[in-house]
Protein backbone atom coordinates (compact mmCIF):
# COMPACT_ATOMS: atom_id res chain seq x y z
CA UNK A 1 0.00 0.00 0.00
CA UNK A 2 2.84 2.32 0.89
CA UNK A 3 4.51 1.68 -2.45
CA UNK A 4 1.29 2.47 -4.33
CA UNK A 5 0.88 5.65 -2.29
CA UNK A 6 4.45 6.74 -3.00
CA UNK A 7 3.93 6.09 -6.72
CA UNK A 8 0.75 8.17 -6.56
CA UNK A 9 2.46 11.14 -4.92
CA UNK A 10 5.41 10.73 -7.30
CA UNK A 11 3.00 10.92 -10.24
CA UNK A 12 1.50 14.07 -8.78
CA UNK A 13 4.96 15.65 -8.54
CA UNK A 14 5.68 14.71 -12.16
CA UNK A 15 2.35 16.24 -13.22
CA UNK A 16 3.17 19.54 -11.51
CA UNK A 17 6.61 19.54 -13.16
CA UNK A 18 5.10 18.93 -16.61
CA UNK A 19 2.60 21.75 -16.10
CA UNK A 20 5.41 24.06 -14.97
CA UNK A 21 7.24 23.15 -18.19
CA UNK A 22 4.13 24.35 -20.07
CA UNK A 23 3.01 20.96 -21.39
CA UNK A 24 -0.73 21.19 -22.21
CA UNK A 25 -2.66 20.06 -19.14
CA UNK A 26 -4.68 17.42 -21.03
CA UNK A 27 -1.56 15.70 -22.38
CA UNK A 28 0.15 15.91 -18.98
CA UNK A 29 -2.77 14.24 -17.21
CA UNK A 30 -3.16 11.54 -19.89
CA UNK A 31 0.59 10.78 -19.77
CA UNK A 32 0.84 10.64 -15.97
CA UNK A 33 -2.45 8.76 -15.57
CA UNK A 34 -1.66 6.20 -18.25
CA UNK A 35 1.88 5.48 -17.07
CA UNK A 36 0.77 5.43 -13.43
CA UNK A 37 -1.99 2.85 -13.98
CA UNK A 38 0.42 0.77 -16.07
CA UNK A 39 3.02 0.78 -13.27
CA UNK A 40 0.47 -0.07 -10.59
CA UNK A 41 -1.65 -2.65 -12.42
CA UNK A 42 0.06 -3.50 -15.69
CA UNK A 43 -0.59 -2.51 -19.30
CA UNK A 44 -3.56 -4.89 -19.73
CA UNK A 45 -5.62 -3.05 -17.11
CA UNK A 46 -4.73 0.31 -18.64
CA UNK A 47 -5.65 -0.77 -22.18
CA UNK A 48 -8.88 -2.37 -20.94
CA UNK A 49 -9.94 0.88 -19.26
CA UNK A 50 -8.87 2.99 -22.22
CA UNK A 51 -11.13 0.94 -24.48
CA UNK A 52 -14.32 2.22 -22.84
CA UNK A 53 -13.15 5.27 -20.90
CA UNK A 54 -13.57 7.88 -23.63
CA UNK A 55 -17.07 6.73 -24.56
CA UNK A 56 -18.12 6.46 -20.92
CA UNK A 57 -16.85 9.96 -20.18
CA UNK A 58 -18.12 11.74 -23.29
CA UNK A 59 -21.57 10.11 -23.35
CA UNK A 60 -22.61 11.72 -20.05
CA UNK A 61 -25.81 13.59 -20.91
CA UNK A 62 -25.04 16.59 -18.69
CA UNK A 63 -21.90 17.29 -20.74
CA UNK A 64 -23.92 17.85 -23.91
CA UNK A 65 -24.69 21.31 -22.57
CA UNK A 66 -21.01 22.34 -22.88
CA UNK A 67 -20.71 22.73 -26.68
CA UNK A 68 -24.15 24.38 -26.81
CA UNK A 69 -23.22 27.08 -24.30
CA UNK A 70 -19.84 27.53 -26.01
CA UNK A 71 -21.59 27.98 -29.36
CA UNK A 72 -24.03 30.46 -27.84
CA UNK A 73 -21.10 32.50 -26.56
CA UNK A 74 -19.31 32.41 -29.92
CA UNK A 75 -22.40 33.56 -31.82
CA UNK A 76 -22.99 36.27 -29.22
CA UNK A 77 -19.42 37.46 -29.78
CA UNK A 78 -20.10 37.75 -33.53
CA UNK A 79 -23.51 39.42 -33.11
CA UNK A 80 -22.61 42.81 -31.66
CA UNK A 81 -24.54 41.98 -28.50
CA UNK A 82 -21.65 43.19 -26.34
CA UNK A 83 -21.77 46.63 -27.97
CA UNK A 84 -25.49 46.99 -27.22
CA UNK A 85 -24.92 46.02 -23.60
CA UNK A 86 -22.11 48.51 -23.12
CA UNK A 87 -24.01 51.27 -24.91
CA UNK A 88 -27.01 50.82 -22.60
CA UNK A 89 -24.91 50.56 -19.43
CA UNK A 90 -22.94 53.66 -20.43
CA UNK A 91 -26.15 55.60 -21.04
CA UNK A 92 -27.30 54.70 -17.53
CA UNK A 93 -24.04 55.21 -15.63
CA UNK A 94 -21.53 57.00 -17.87
CA UNK A 95 -22.26 60.43 -16.37
CA UNK A 96 -20.97 59.33 -12.93
CA UNK A 97 -17.30 59.63 -11.87
CA UNK A 98 -15.86 56.31 -12.99
CA UNK A 99 -19.17 55.68 -14.74
CA UNK A 100 -17.72 54.34 -17.98
CA UNK A 101 -15.73 51.76 -16.02
CA UNK A 102 -18.90 50.90 -14.08
CA UNK A 103 -20.70 50.50 -17.40
CA UNK A 104 -17.97 48.10 -18.54
CA UNK A 105 -18.53 45.97 -15.39
CA UNK A 106 -22.30 45.91 -15.94
CA UNK A 107 -21.82 45.00 -19.61
CA UNK A 108 -19.36 42.23 -18.67
CA UNK A 109 -21.95 40.79 -16.28
CA UNK A 110 -24.61 40.91 -18.99
CA UNK A 111 -22.37 39.40 -21.64
CA UNK A 112 -21.15 36.71 -19.21
CA UNK A 113 -24.78 35.73 -18.64
CA UNK A 114 -25.04 34.87 -22.34
CA UNK A 115 -21.46 33.79 -23.03
CA UNK A 116 -20.34 31.78 -19.98
CA UNK A 117 -16.61 32.20 -20.69
CA UNK A 118 -14.31 34.56 -18.79
CA UNK A 119 -11.68 34.85 -21.52
CA UNK A 120 -14.31 35.52 -24.19
CA UNK A 121 -15.99 38.10 -21.94
CA UNK A 122 -12.69 39.88 -21.26
CA UNK A 123 -11.64 39.84 -24.92
CA UNK A 124 -14.98 40.94 -26.37
CA UNK A 125 -15.75 43.63 -23.83
CA UNK A 126 -12.16 44.84 -23.99
CA UNK A 127 -12.55 45.55 -27.70
CA UNK A 128 -15.85 47.37 -27.08
CA UNK A 129 -15.12 49.35 -23.91
CA UNK A 130 -11.40 50.13 -24.13
CA UNK A 131 -11.78 52.83 -26.84
CA UNK A 132 -14.44 54.60 -24.74
CA UNK A 133 -12.33 54.45 -21.59
CA UNK A 134 -9.43 55.96 -23.50
CA UNK A 135 -11.68 58.64 -25.00
CA UNK A 136 -12.55 59.84 -21.50
CA UNK A 137 -8.86 59.75 -20.41
CA UNK A 138 -9.15 56.94 -17.87
CA UNK A 139 -5.85 55.88 -16.36
CA UNK A 140 -4.32 52.81 -17.96
CA UNK A 141 -4.38 50.93 -14.64
CA UNK A 142 -8.10 51.53 -13.97
CA UNK A 143 -9.20 50.93 -17.57
CA UNK A 144 -7.34 47.66 -18.10
CA UNK A 145 -7.80 46.47 -14.50
CA UNK A 146 -11.56 46.97 -14.76
CA UNK A 147 -11.82 44.99 -17.99
CA UNK A 148 -9.60 42.15 -16.73
CA UNK A 149 -11.63 41.90 -13.52
CA UNK A 150 -14.95 42.26 -15.35
CA UNK A 151 -14.06 39.24 -17.43
CA UNK A 152 -14.11 36.95 -14.39
CA UNK A 153 -17.86 37.52 -14.08
CA UNK A 154 -18.33 35.27 -17.12
CA UNK A 155 -17.27 32.16 -15.19
CA UNK A 156 -19.81 32.43 -12.34
CA UNK A 157 -22.90 34.16 -13.68
CA UNK A 158 -24.92 31.37 -15.35
CA UNK A 159 -24.54 29.81 -17.81
CA UNK A 160 -21.04 28.74 -16.84
CA UNK A 161 -19.15 25.89 -18.52
CA UNK A 162 -16.83 25.48 -15.52
CA UNK A 163 -19.83 25.26 -13.18
CA UNK A 164 -21.27 22.48 -15.36
CA UNK A 165 -17.97 20.57 -15.17
CA UNK A 166 -17.85 20.94 -11.38
CA UNK A 167 -21.42 19.64 -11.10
CA UNK A 168 -20.52 16.59 -13.19
CA UNK A 169 -17.43 15.83 -11.05
CA UNK A 170 -19.25 15.92 -7.69
CA UNK A 171 -22.55 14.62 -9.11
CA UNK A 172 -24.47 17.78 -8.25
CA UNK A 173 -27.58 19.04 -10.01
CA UNK A 174 -26.61 21.58 -12.69
CA UNK A 175 -29.82 23.60 -12.28
CA UNK A 176 -29.26 23.84 -8.53
CA UNK A 177 -25.68 25.02 -9.10
CA UNK A 178 -26.93 27.70 -11.50
CA UNK A 179 -29.44 28.86 -8.88
CA UNK A 180 -26.74 28.99 -6.21
CA UNK A 181 -24.47 31.12 -8.43
CA UNK A 182 -27.02 33.88 -8.93
CA UNK A 183 -26.77 35.80 -5.64
CA UNK A 184 -22.93 35.50 -5.37
CA UNK A 185 -22.78 36.78 -8.97
CA UNK A 186 -24.90 39.81 -8.10
CA UNK A 187 -22.72 40.44 -5.03
CA UNK A 188 -19.63 40.42 -7.28
CA UNK A 189 -21.13 43.05 -9.58
CA UNK A 190 -22.08 45.28 -6.63
CA UNK A 191 -18.63 44.94 -5.03
CA UNK A 192 -16.89 45.73 -8.33
CA UNK A 193 -19.03 48.86 -8.80
CA UNK A 194 -18.24 49.96 -5.22
CA UNK A 195 -14.53 49.28 -5.86
CA UNK A 196 -14.57 51.63 -8.84
CA UNK A 197 -16.45 54.27 -6.83
CA UNK A 198 -13.84 54.12 -4.05
CA UNK A 199 -10.99 54.11 -6.59
CA UNK A 200 -12.14 57.31 -8.30
CA UNK A 201 -12.95 58.92 -4.94
CA UNK A 202 -9.29 58.45 -3.96
CA UNK A 203 -7.94 59.24 -7.46
CA UNK A 204 -10.51 61.43 -9.25
CA UNK A 205 -8.23 61.92 -12.25
CA UNK A 206 -8.15 58.16 -12.89
CA UNK A 207 -11.82 57.96 -13.91
CA UNK A 208 -13.39 61.24 -15.09
CA UNK A 209 -17.16 61.41 -15.53
CA UNK A 210 -18.36 60.99 -19.09
CA UNK A 211 -20.94 63.08 -20.84
CA UNK A 212 -24.59 62.52 -20.01
CA UNK A 213 -26.61 60.82 -22.74
CA UNK A 214 -29.38 62.79 -24.37
CA UNK A 215 -32.95 61.63 -23.87
CA UNK A 216 -33.03 60.17 -27.39
CA UNK A 217 -29.70 58.36 -26.87
CA UNK A 218 -30.87 56.99 -23.53
CA UNK A 219 -34.12 55.63 -24.98
CA UNK A 220 -32.37 54.15 -28.03
CA UNK A 221 -29.70 52.48 -25.88
CA UNK A 222 -32.30 51.07 -23.47
CA UNK A 223 -34.47 49.71 -26.27
CA UNK A 224 -31.38 48.16 -27.89
CA UNK A 225 -30.68 46.03 -24.82
CA UNK A 226 -34.20 44.62 -24.47
CA UNK A 227 -33.53 41.65 -26.83
CA UNK A 228 -30.54 40.69 -24.67
CA UNK A 229 -32.70 40.77 -21.53
CA UNK A 230 -35.33 38.65 -23.29
CA UNK A 231 -32.70 36.05 -24.27
CA UNK A 232 -31.33 35.94 -20.73
CA UNK A 233 -34.82 35.73 -19.25
CA UNK A 234 -35.89 32.87 -21.51
CA UNK A 235 -32.70 30.83 -21.11
CA UNK A 236 -31.80 31.33 -17.46
CA UNK A 237 -35.34 32.04 -16.25
CA UNK A 238 -36.52 28.91 -18.07
CA UNK A 239 -33.89 26.86 -16.21
CA UNK A 240 -34.62 28.43 -12.82
CA UNK A 241 -38.37 27.94 -13.04
CA UNK A 242 -38.22 24.44 -14.47
CA UNK A 243 -39.54 25.04 -17.98
CA UNK A 244 -36.61 23.11 -19.43
CA UNK A 245 -33.33 21.47 -18.46
CA UNK A 246 -29.94 23.07 -19.16
CA UNK A 247 -29.30 21.27 -22.48
CA UNK A 248 -32.61 22.31 -24.13
CA UNK A 249 -32.13 25.76 -22.57
CA UNK A 250 -28.72 26.03 -24.23
CA UNK A 251 -30.24 25.01 -27.57
CA UNK A 252 -32.93 27.69 -27.16
CA UNK A 253 -30.19 30.20 -26.30
CA UNK A 254 -28.19 29.32 -29.42
CA UNK A 255 -31.29 29.75 -31.60
CA UNK A 256 -32.28 33.09 -30.00
CA UNK A 257 -28.78 34.57 -30.22
CA UNK A 258 -28.55 33.41 -33.85
CA UNK A 259 -31.89 35.07 -34.65
CA UNK A 260 -30.68 38.24 -32.87
CA UNK A 261 -27.48 38.23 -34.94
CA UNK A 262 -29.46 37.69 -38.16
CA UNK A 263 -31.84 40.52 -37.29
CA UNK A 264 -28.88 42.84 -36.82
CA UNK A 265 -27.28 41.55 -40.04
CA UNK A 266 -24.14 40.76 -38.07
CA UNK A 267 -23.76 37.13 -39.06
CA UNK A 268 -23.49 35.36 -42.38
CA UNK A 269 -21.98 32.11 -43.55
CA UNK A 270 -18.34 33.18 -42.90
CA UNK A 271 -19.14 34.34 -39.34
CA UNK A 272 -21.21 31.23 -38.63
CA UNK A 273 -18.41 29.02 -39.92
CA UNK A 274 -15.96 30.83 -37.64
CA UNK A 275 -18.28 30.41 -34.65
CA UNK A 276 -18.74 26.69 -35.34
CA UNK A 277 -14.99 26.11 -35.78
CA UNK A 278 -14.21 28.00 -32.57
CA UNK A 279 -16.84 25.94 -30.76
CA UNK A 280 -15.39 22.68 -32.10
CA UNK A 281 -11.87 23.66 -31.00
CA UNK A 282 -12.95 24.78 -27.52
CA UNK A 283 -15.23 21.79 -26.97
CA UNK A 284 -12.53 19.40 -28.18
CA UNK A 285 -10.07 20.94 -25.75
CA UNK A 286 -12.55 20.64 -22.86
CA UNK A 287 -13.39 17.01 -23.63
CA UNK A 288 -9.72 16.07 -23.97
CA UNK A 289 -9.02 17.65 -20.58
CA UNK A 290 -11.98 15.70 -19.15
CA UNK A 291 -10.52 12.45 -20.50
CA UNK A 292 -7.11 13.27 -19.03
CA UNK A 293 -8.67 14.15 -15.68
CA UNK A 294 -10.55 10.85 -15.57
CA UNK A 295 -7.36 8.89 -16.34
CA UNK A 296 -5.49 10.79 -13.65
CA UNK A 297 -8.37 10.22 -11.21
CA UNK A 298 -8.19 6.43 -11.79
CA UNK A 299 -4.43 6.43 -11.20
CA UNK A 300 -4.70 8.52 -8.03
CA UNK A 301 -7.56 6.40 -6.68
CA UNK A 302 -5.61 3.19 -7.25
CA UNK A 303 -2.62 4.80 -5.54
CA UNK A 304 -4.80 5.85 -2.60
CA UNK A 305 -3.78 9.51 -2.80
CA UNK A 306 -7.21 11.22 -2.33
CA UNK A 307 -8.05 9.01 0.65
CA UNK A 308 -4.58 9.56 2.17
CA UNK A 309 -4.99 13.35 1.85
CA UNK A 310 -8.49 13.13 3.37
CA UNK A 311 -7.24 11.01 6.28
CA UNK A 312 -4.30 13.34 6.91
CA UNK A 313 -6.49 16.45 6.93
CA UNK A 314 -9.09 14.77 9.15
CA UNK A 315 -6.37 13.68 11.59
CA UNK A 316 -4.73 17.11 11.64
CA UNK A 317 -7.07 18.34 14.36
CA UNK A 318 -7.83 21.52 12.43
CA UNK A 319 -11.43 22.80 12.51
CA UNK A 320 -13.36 22.09 9.28
CA UNK A 321 -13.52 25.79 8.41
CA UNK A 322 -9.74 26.10 8.76
CA UNK A 323 -9.29 23.18 6.37
CA UNK A 324 -11.74 24.80 3.94
CA UNK A 325 -9.71 28.03 3.99
CA UNK A 326 -6.49 26.07 3.33
CA UNK A 327 -8.09 24.33 0.34
CA UNK A 328 -9.36 27.63 -1.07
CA UNK A 329 -5.91 29.18 -0.63
CA UNK A 330 -4.41 26.21 -2.49
CA UNK A 331 -6.81 26.86 -5.39
CA UNK A 332 -5.64 30.49 -5.54
CA UNK A 333 -2.02 29.28 -5.71
CA UNK A 334 -2.92 26.78 -8.45
CA UNK A 335 -4.38 29.72 -10.35
CA UNK A 336 -0.85 31.03 -10.73
CA UNK A 337 0.01 27.93 -12.80
CA UNK A 338 -3.02 26.90 -14.87
CA UNK A 339 -6.39 27.88 -16.27
CA UNK A 340 -9.70 27.64 -14.40
CA UNK A 341 -11.04 24.46 -16.03
CA UNK A 342 -7.80 22.58 -15.41
CA UNK A 343 -7.81 23.69 -11.78
CA UNK A 344 -11.32 22.37 -11.21
CA UNK A 345 -10.58 19.04 -12.89
CA UNK A 346 -7.26 18.56 -11.10
CA UNK A 347 -8.10 19.77 -7.60
CA UNK A 348 -11.73 18.83 -6.93
CA UNK A 349 -11.18 15.03 -6.98
CA UNK A 350 -8.63 15.56 -4.17
CA UNK A 351 -10.41 18.26 -2.20
CA UNK A 352 -13.96 16.94 -2.26
CA UNK A 353 -13.27 13.67 -0.34
CA UNK A 354 -11.53 15.74 2.35
CA UNK A 355 -14.61 17.91 2.87
CA UNK A 356 -16.99 14.93 2.88
CA UNK A 357 -14.89 13.19 5.52
CA UNK A 358 -14.69 16.34 7.65
CA UNK A 359 -18.44 16.71 7.35
CA UNK A 360 -18.88 13.26 8.85
CA UNK A 361 -20.15 11.34 5.83
CA UNK A 362 -22.97 11.61 3.35
CA UNK A 363 -25.77 12.67 5.66
CA UNK A 364 -24.15 14.90 8.27
CA UNK A 365 -26.55 17.60 9.41
CA UNK A 366 -25.85 17.89 13.14
CA UNK A 367 -25.29 21.40 14.39
CA UNK A 368 -21.79 21.99 15.68
CA UNK A 369 -20.26 19.02 13.90
CA UNK A 370 -18.63 19.09 10.49
CA UNK A 371 -19.93 22.05 8.52
CA UNK A 372 -23.41 21.74 10.02
CA UNK A 373 -25.04 21.00 6.65
CA UNK A 374 -25.92 18.04 4.45
CA UNK A 375 -23.47 16.80 1.85
CA UNK A 376 -25.79 18.06 -0.89
CA UNK A 377 -25.64 21.59 0.53
CA UNK A 378 -21.89 21.25 1.01
CA UNK A 379 -21.54 20.42 -2.71
CA UNK A 380 -23.34 23.63 -3.62
CA UNK A 381 -21.59 25.88 -1.11
CA UNK A 382 -18.08 24.60 -1.82
CA UNK A 383 -18.69 24.65 -5.57
CA UNK A 384 -19.50 28.35 -5.58
CA UNK A 385 -16.57 29.15 -3.27
CA UNK A 386 -14.21 27.09 -5.45
CA UNK A 387 -15.42 28.83 -8.57
CA UNK A 388 -14.83 32.26 -7.06
CA UNK A 389 -11.25 31.49 -6.05
CA UNK A 390 -10.72 29.92 -9.48
CA UNK A 391 -11.80 33.32 -10.84
CA UNK A 392 -9.00 34.89 -8.80
CA UNK A 393 -6.52 32.77 -10.74
CA UNK A 394 -7.58 34.60 -13.91
CA UNK A 395 -6.28 37.90 -12.51
CA UNK A 396 -3.41 36.61 -10.35
CA UNK A 397 0.24 36.82 -11.49
CA UNK A 398 2.22 35.30 -13.07
CA UNK A 399 -0.40 33.63 -15.33
CA UNK A 400 -3.45 35.90 -14.96
CA UNK A 401 -5.05 34.84 -18.25
CA UNK A 402 -7.49 37.76 -18.33
CA UNK A 403 -4.63 40.21 -17.76
CA UNK A 404 -2.76 38.75 -20.74
CA UNK A 405 -5.89 39.06 -22.90
CA UNK A 406 -6.44 42.72 -21.99
CA UNK A 407 -2.73 43.54 -22.28
CA UNK A 408 -2.79 42.21 -25.84
CA UNK A 409 -5.54 44.75 -26.60
CA UNK A 410 -4.02 47.66 -24.65
CA UNK A 411 -0.47 47.54 -25.98
CA UNK A 412 0.27 51.07 -24.71
CA UNK A 413 -0.36 50.03 -21.07
CA UNK A 414 2.41 48.01 -19.39
CA UNK A 415 1.24 44.70 -17.94
CA UNK A 416 2.55 45.80 -14.54
CA UNK A 417 0.01 48.66 -14.57
CA UNK A 418 -2.78 46.24 -15.41
CA UNK A 419 -1.85 44.02 -12.47
CA UNK A 420 -1.78 47.11 -10.21
CA UNK A 421 -5.19 48.16 -11.53
CA UNK A 422 -6.68 44.73 -10.93
CA UNK A 423 -5.54 44.49 -7.28
CA UNK A 424 -8.49 46.44 -5.78
CA UNK A 425 -10.84 44.02 -7.54
CA UNK A 426 -8.77 41.10 -6.22
CA UNK A 427 -9.31 42.41 -2.68
CA UNK A 428 -13.04 42.80 -3.38
CA UNK A 429 -13.14 39.14 -4.46
CA UNK A 430 -11.38 38.06 -1.25
CA UNK A 431 -14.01 39.99 0.71
CA UNK A 432 -16.74 38.18 -1.24
CA UNK A 433 -15.17 34.81 -0.38
CA UNK A 434 -15.07 35.78 3.32
CA UNK A 435 -18.71 36.88 3.12
CA UNK A 436 -19.87 33.60 1.59
CA UNK A 437 -17.80 31.52 4.03
CA UNK A 438 -19.29 33.43 6.98
CA UNK A 439 -22.85 33.33 5.62
CA UNK A 440 -23.51 30.10 3.63
CA UNK A 441 -27.17 31.13 3.31
CA UNK A 442 -26.14 33.66 0.64
CA UNK A 443 -25.37 30.65 -1.54
CA UNK A 444 -27.94 28.15 -0.29
CA UNK A 445 -31.06 30.30 0.13
CA UNK A 446 -32.16 30.63 -3.50
CA UNK A 447 -31.76 26.91 -4.36
CA UNK A 448 -33.79 26.08 -1.24
CA UNK A 449 -36.56 28.48 -2.27
CA UNK A 450 -36.74 27.36 -5.91
CA UNK A 451 -36.04 23.67 -5.32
Amino acid sequence: MLDALMIGFGGLAVLVALIALRMPIAYAMILVGGIGVTILNGPDIFLSQLKTLAYGQFSIYDLTVVPMFVLMGNIATQSGLSRDLFRAANAWMGWLPGGTAMAAIAACAGFGAVCGSSLATASTMGQVALPELRRYNYSGALATGTLAAGGVLGILIPPSVVLVIYAVIVEANIVTMFMAAFIPGIIAVILFLLTIAVYVAVKPEAGPAGGAATRAEFIAATLGVIPVLVIFGLVIGGIYFGFFNPTPAAAVGVFLVWVYALARRKIGLPEMREALLATAKTSGMIYLILLGAEMLKIFMSRGGVPQAVADWMAASGLPPLAVLVILLAALILLGCLMDSLSMILLAIPFFWPVLVQLNGGDYQMAEGSGFGMSTEDLKIWFGILALIVVELGLITPPVGMNVFVISALAKDTPMRETFIGVMPFFLAELFRVALLVAFPALTLWLPAVLR
